[in-house]
């Protein structure tokens, strides 16, 4: 079992920028990859980055290439998404996520075992 707790989150102006985390303790066994995915208001939940074991490959939501940097420290069990010029468009309740294990590396939600709870991102215009 893996826990996930997110943290980081709060109310930016468009611009802004804001770091948030995601803290892991437990573990479902073996290395894995790890991701984030948002959902806004009266919209579906949608990747927004992943990254591999020792992070030698990520991937973006293409609305993001540029802005949103993930990235994680192992010794820490600590996962990040470093997020620069938001938009108004980025707010969303940000999740983390463990990705399967024994699955294809493919960031894909129904790949991902382990949620958070979610932390609030409110960027305001």
């Amino acid at each position: 079992q893996v826990h996930l707790v997110e943290s980081g989150g709060g109310l930016v102006q468009a611009g802004g920028s804001l770091r948030i985390s995601c803290a892991a303790s437990g573990s479902p066994g073996t290395t894995y990859a790890m991701g984030w995915f948002r959902q806004a208001p009266g919209k579906e939940r949608e990747f927004v980055a992943g990254i591999s074991w020792n992070g030698d490959t990520t991937d973006y939501l293409d609305s993001v290439k540029g802005r949103f940097t993930i990235f994680r420290d192992n010794g820490k069990n600590t996962m990040y998404l470093q997020m620069r010029n938001l938009k108004p468009e980025d707010t969303a309740v940000y999740y983390c996520a463990v990705h399967n294990p024994y699955a294809p590396l493919v960031f894909n939600e129904r790949n991902f075992d382990y949620w958070g709870q979610g932390t609030q991102v409110t960027v305001s215009s």
